[in-house]
C-alpha cells in the first residue's frame, strides 16, 4: 500500500452533531399596522387598481365601437392595439392590486405547522378549517366591501375586450359573418396580374409562365380598391400562386392549363399565407405551422395541421393570350370553421 495515501474516514465514523431550532427570527411589524390612517391608505390604493382594471376593459369596449370601421390594414392594428391594452391593463391591475392587497393589507406574521400524519385526525380537520377562517378573516374581505366590489367588477370586466370581436351580429364590425368568406373578387373572364404595386402590378400571358417559376397573383382591378375600405379584406382572400409544373408530373392534368395551376394562398389551417415552393418536390410549405401542400396533386395536404387542400382557382386563356379566372373559387378560401363539414 502507497504510504502517501491516506485511508478514507468512514461517514459513520464522523459524530452526529445536533443544532438547536433557531426558532422564528422577531415579526417586524408593518408601518400601517400602528397607523389606522396607512392602512386606509392602502386599501384606497387597492381599490383603485381595480377601479382602473375596470374601467380599462369598458374604455377598450367603447372605443372599439367608436373608432373607424374595420376594413383598412390601419383601422384594423388600431383596433387590435385598443383592445389589446384594455386586456392588458385589465389583468394587469387585477393582479398588482392582488399582490399589493397581500403584501400591504393581509396578516404576514410567519407560522410554523408541524407536519401531520397520513391519516388526518377529526381534530386536524377542525384546525385546517380554522386556519381557512383565519386565512379569510386576514385577508379582511368583509371588513372591506369597497375591496371585494371592486375587486368582483374588475373580474366581471376583465374578459369584455377579448368577447366582444367575437359576438356575432354586430352591424359591418360584425361578429363572425362567414358568408363573406364564400366569395372572392375572382369572377369569370377576370385577368390574373402579378401582385405588386398599382404601376408595377400587369397581366399575365401564358408564355410568361415556363415550367417551375411562380407567380404571386391579384385579381385585375383589385389595386383600384387601395385606397378604399374593405381593400385589405378583398385581397387576403383573393391572392393566389400561380404555378406551371410539367403535365406529366400532374396527378390530373386535366384540371390544369398546360400544366398551369393556380391555388389560393391562404393556409386551410389559420390563413397564413402559403408562399414557400419546392420545385423539386412540388411541396408548398406554410411557414406558420409547416402544413404542406402538395401541387402535383390537387394542392392535397401531405404534412401538417392542416386538413384541407388548397382551393383551386379555375383559369383559362383570352383570345389575347392573358391568363383569365373561368370563376371564382369553388369553395370558401382560409381556415376551416364550425359550418363546414371537412
Amino acid at each position: 500500500m502507497n504510504k502517501d495515501i491516506q485511508p478514507v474516514t468512514s461517514v459513520s465514523n464522523v459524530p452526529e452533531q445536533r443544532f438547536e431550532n433557531p426558532g422564528l427570527p422577531p415579526h417586524t411589524p408593518r408601518r400601517n399596522e400602528s397607523d389606522p390612517k396607512l392602512k386606509r391608505r392602502d386599501s384606497l390604493i387597492v381599490t383603485g387598481i381595480f377601479g382602473l382594471s375596470a374601467l380599462a376593459s369598458i374604455a377598450a369596449v367603447v372605443l372599439y365601437f367608436v373608432l373607424p370601421s374595420y376594413t383598412t390594414l390601419a383601422n384594423i392594428r388600431l383596433g387590435n392595439l385598443v383592445l389589446g391594452l384594455g386586456l392588458a391593463i385589465g389583468f394587469g391591475g387585477i393582479g398588482l392590486a392582488a399582490v399589493y392587497w397581500a403584501k400591504a393589507l393581509m396578516n404576514d406574521e410567519e407560522m410554523v405547522e408541524k407536519r401531520a400524519t397520513s391519516r388526518t385526525s377529526p381534530e386536524d380537520q377542525a384546525q385546517a378549517v380554522a386556519i381557512m377562517r383565519q386565512g379569510i378573516a386576514d385577508s379582511g374581505v368583509a371588513r372591506r366591501p369597497f375591496i371585494t366590489a371592486a375587486l368582483g367588477g374588475a373580474l366581471a370586466l376583465v374578459p369584455l375586450p377579448f368577447l366582444v370581436p367575437l359576438i356575432g351580429n354586430l352591424g359591418e364590425r360584425g361578429g363572425w359573418d362567414i358568408s363573406r368568406l364564400k366569395h372572392t373578387m375572382w369572377d369569370r373572364g377576370r385577368r390574373l396580374m402579378t401582385d405588386g404595386p398599382h404601376d408595377m402590378s400587369r397581366p399575365i400571358k401564358m408564355e410568361d409562365v415556363t415550367i417551375g417559376s411562380v407567380f404571386h397573383v391579384i385579381p385585375e382591378g383589385l389595386n383600384d380598391l387601395s385606397h378604399a375600405e374593405g381593400y385589405a379584406e378583398e385581397k387576403a382572400k383573393a391572392v393566389v400562386l400561380l404555378i406551371r409544373l410539367d403535365e406529366k408530373d400532374l396527378k390530373e392534368p386535366e384540371k390544369s392549363l398546360d400544366g398551369i395551376v393556380a391555388f389560393s394562398k391562404i393556409c386551410t389551417h389559420v390563413g397564413c399565407p402559403v408562399a414557400l415552393y419546392e420545385q423539386q418536390t412540388h411541396h408548398l410549405l406554410c411557414p406558420c405551422h409547416q402544413s404542406t401542400f402538395d401541387v402535383s396533386d390537387g394542392a392535397k395536404v401531405v404534412f401538417g395541421p392542416a386538413k384541407r387542400p388548397l382551393p383551386q382557382l379555375p383559369i383559362t386563356v383570352d383570345e389575347d393570350g392573358y391568363i383569365i379566372a373561368d370563376g371564382d373559387f369553388p369553395e370558401p378560401v382560409g381556415p376551416s370553421y364550425w359550418e363546414r363539414k371537412k
